[in-house]
């Protein structure tokens, strides 16, 4: 952990922490936090800042918590991802969370497995987790929206248009098509397919709305090295 995070109910008024469970266990076996000693904290959704050690007993620890700091800025792509396999989908949300993406719409696809939809890490609280994960690793606070449109056709069409607004799309696909090539763009976004890529409908339905074909280069890369290296390259 980078930061320590906890939720708004759980900090007095006065601004005292307890914490006890893994996150105490990590102050006091990994980073070993004496009376006095200041840590990084963070409000989930909410400010950084720090935390004093006041006291510390074998089952808890006291912080007296001064947030003063904003979360860190938000990554300007939003994803359109393909509903990958339950076990990367943990890695890539992980991922989008310690880049800073705001929203994660996860989408149907005909390469998308049926019962994908039925892993129980879509649940909101097994999605939080895999999203704190990510925070907690890039020192940040605020968690990604995540979506999921289990109608690939219907979200296209009829959704697709009015969230995008004037912002640049586009899809990343294997074949000869101009790299991938968002920097000059601020906020945009970026489609991702399933293992094997989009099936031509659909790429013919995004780009009805104004979906722009591009590539990351002649290797074709699991999704779970083409979420880090799409959102790389917006920050170069």
């Amino acid at each position: 952990m980078n930061i320590i995070l906890f939720e708004a109910s759980e900090i007095s008024d006065a601004g005292t922490l307890i914490l006890a469970g893994a996150r105490f266990e990590h102050l006091r076996d990994v980073l070993k936090v004496g009376e006095g000693d200041q840590v990084r904290v963070g409000m989930i959704d909410g400010d950084r800042g720090s935390g004093e050690v006041r006291a510390l007993s074998a089952v808890e620890v006291e912080l007296q918590v001064v947030l003063n700091l904003p979360p860190l800025p938000r990554h300007p792509t939003t994803l359109v991802l393909a509903l990958p396999r339950p076990k990367m989908l943990r890695r890539v949300l992980r991922s989008c969370a310690e880049f800073g993406v705001q929203d994660i719409h996860l989408i149907n696809s005909y390469r998308v497995e049926k019962s994908f939809w039925q892993s129980p890490l879509l649940r909101p609280q097994r999605l939080r987790q895999a999203l704190l994960a990510g925070l907690e690793r890039a020192g940040d606070t605020r968690l990604p929206r995540v979506q999921c449109h289990q109608r690939f056709k219907p979200f296209i069409e009829d959704e697709l248009k009015s969230l995008l607004g004037a912002e640049p799309f586009y899809i990343a696909h294997p074949g000869p098509y101009p790299m991938l090539d968002p920097s000059s763009a601020s906020r945009h976004w970026v489609a991702i397919g399933p293992e094997g890529g989009f099936i031509p409908f659909e790429i013919d339905l995004m780009s009805q709305q104004g979906g722009q074909l591009c590539s990351l280069g002649e290797h074709i890369l699991s999704v779970d090295t083409t979420v880090p290296a799409v959102l790389g390259r917006a920050l170069r």
